[in-house]
């Protein structure tokens, strides 16, 4: 293939914005031209401002989660970041230290999840988490210790100049071996998140899944044993003739 009749000066040139990313050199044809799909292929899944995986690899994620879930019965937790006034920060410091703040709660967060799970810039100044296998029991715990630690974490945007921000975040686990539809998990966290924020902001608000446990007695009820058709029938052909008559 003639790699001359292709317009590959565009791909290259955002391939070479990426510090994370190379430009291919040309050892073999195919080889070039997979590493520069492999290359566009990582752009399109990532926040060009923070680094972090965008809306449309988040999405991707849900997916196979909620698939995941389905099939295993194990629960998951998404969580919804959204930063407090933070256009209090573009509009106070400029909307260049706005972006510094958003690479910082970007790393600050990145810092508190574990590898399994799937770190987003959702939109704007809104973050989210994906957590597989998060019990309902942790929720709470996870989600406190990422926002107390945001709140701690001092962030410097200009020289001698240092602020820290808070984050509400609202949560929602997903519901075990039912398939529903990502855009319902969604709302369900938006919804809680919207709860942090009217309740004050810097908390935490979550969608606890229903408790599916069955006690002792509602298993009793359940599977208690049905009399047999048969013993019903002598029971009753067994009955006093005395109480017959009487009825009639």
């Amino acid at each position: 293939m003639d790699l001359s009749s292709l317009r590959l000066d565009t791909a290259l040139a955002l391939l070479a914005q990426d510090e994370e990313l190379h430009s291919p050199t040309p050892e073999s044809t195919t080889g070039y031209l997979q590493h520069l799909i492999d290359g566009l292929c990582e752009l399109s899944l990532k926040d060009p401002l923070t680094g972090l995986a965008n809306r449309r690899q988040f999405r991707a994620v849900l997916e196979r989660e909620v698939d995941r879930v389905t099939r295993t019965g194990e629960s998951a937790l998404l969580l919804m970041l959204d930063i407090d006034r933070f256009k209090l920060v573009n509009d106070s410091y400029g909307h260049p230290a706005g972006d510094i703040v958003l690479q910082s709660v970007a790393n600050t967060l990145a810092n508190c999840v574990r590898p399994m799970d799937t770190l987003a810039r959702y939109g704007g100044e809104e973050f989210a988490v994906v957590l597989p296998g998060c019990q309902a029991a942790f929720g709470r715990a996870v989600a406190e210790r990422i926002r107390s630690i945001v709140e701690s974490t001092p962030i410097t945007i200009a020289p001698g100049v240092a602020i820290n921000v808070t984050v509400s975040i609202g949560g929602s686990f997903t519901l075990p071996w039912v398939r529903s539809p990502i855009s319902l998990w969604i709302e369900r966290a938006d919804h809680q998140l919207y709860r942090a924020k009217s309740e004050g902001r810097n908390r935490v608000c979550l969608d606890f899944p229903p408790d599916s446990t069955v006690s002792a007695e509602e298993k009793g009820l359940l599977f208690y044993d049905v009399p047999d058709q048969d013993d019903v029938g002598t029971s009753t052909d067994q009955s006093d003739p005395a109480d017959s008559a009487n009825r009639k």
